[in-house]
C-alpha cells in the first residue's frame, strides 16, 4: 500500500490550501484517513481524521478553519485548509488504516510542506 499526497506549498497568512492524498496498492478496505502535522522541533500531531463510519475529529487549533474529506471511491482523503495561520507551518502527512488480505495497519505517505508566510 503506498500513500501520495499533494497540494502543500507557500502561502500568506488568511490564504488557502487544499491537501490530497491517494492509497494505492492492493487492499480491501480503508478504516480511517487523516492527517497529521509536524512543525520544525515539534512532535508529530494530529490535525484532522475521518472514519468510513462517519466520525471526524479535529484538533481544537484547526477547528473552524480545516475541513477533512474522503471520496472512497478513488480511495482519496483530502484537507481543505482555510485561514492559515504562520503557526500552520509543518510537514503535513496522511495516514491510512488499511484492511489488506494479510492485516490491517496504518501507512503513512511522504509528507507535504506547507508553509505560511508573508
Amino acid at each position: 500500500v503506498q500513500l501520495q499526497a499533494s497540494g502543500g506549498g507557500l502561502v500568506q497568512p488568511g490564504g488557502s490550501l487544499r491537501l490530497s492524498c491517494v492509497a494505492s496498492g492492493d487492499f480491501f478496505k480503508i478504516n480511517i484517513m487523516g492527517w497529521y502535522r509536524q512543525a520544525p522541533g515539534k512532535q508529530r500531531e494530529l490535525v484532522a481524521d475521518s472514519s468510513n463510519g462517519g466520525a471526524i475529529n479535529y484538533a481544537d487549533s484547526v477547528k473552524g478553519r480545516f475541513t477533512i474529506s474522503r471520496d472512497d471511491h478513488k480511495n482519496t482523503v483530502y484537507l481543505q485548509m482555510n485561514n492559515l495561520k504562520p503557526e500552520d507551518t509543518a510537514v503535513y502527512y496522511c495516514t491510512m488504516l488499511v484492511t489488506t488480505t494479510y492485516n490491517t495497519n496504518y501507512y503513512w505517505g511522504r509528507g507535504t510542506q506547507v508553509t505560511v508566510s508573508s
